[in-house]
């Protein structure tokens, strides 16, 4: 399945597109449509602090165990799974460092929407594949 490049905001311009998927994350009875970025460099997955609240989960400050990098490597982090529908696809689970920071974006990274969805790139194209891994 392919989709564009997007921007966040109408007034970034085609070179700040960047790969992002439209999502349905179902948790405990919750719902909740978001846009991730595909993220081939980021080694886990990140869901924001408001996003895991509207999934129905409760911050503890105990269970912040993960140690995030980069941008967000201050940042407390819990683990948090949810099962993510692309469009069509069935299902997954996914397993997502859950960062209190409110403005941490949702990251799709190597653990584990790569190890469950095999991903293309193609950038001159401004689009992107994303289908089930093959079993």
């Amino acid at each position: 399945m392919r989709f564009r490049y997007s921007t966040t905001n109408p007034s970034q311009n085609e070179f700040d597109s960047l790969p992002r998927v439209p999502l349905i994350l179902h948790c405990e009875g919750c719902t909740v449509e978001a846009l991730g970025l595909v993220d081939s460099g980021a080694t886990v997955n990140v869901m924001p602090y408001e996003l895991g609240v509207q999934l129905g989960a409760t911050w503890d400050d105990s269970k912040a165990i993960i140690q995030l990098a980069g941008n967000l490597g201050n940042q407390p982090a819990a683990p948090f799974s949810a099962m993510v529908q692309v469009r069509d696809i069935p299902p997954v689970q996914l397993a997502f460092a859950w960062t209190k920071n409110p403005n941490a974006p949702l990251i799709l990274g190597q653990t584990n929407f790569f190890m469950e969805f095999d991903v293309c790139f193609y950038r001159s194209k401004m689009e992107f594949e994303i289908k089930l891994k093959s079993p």
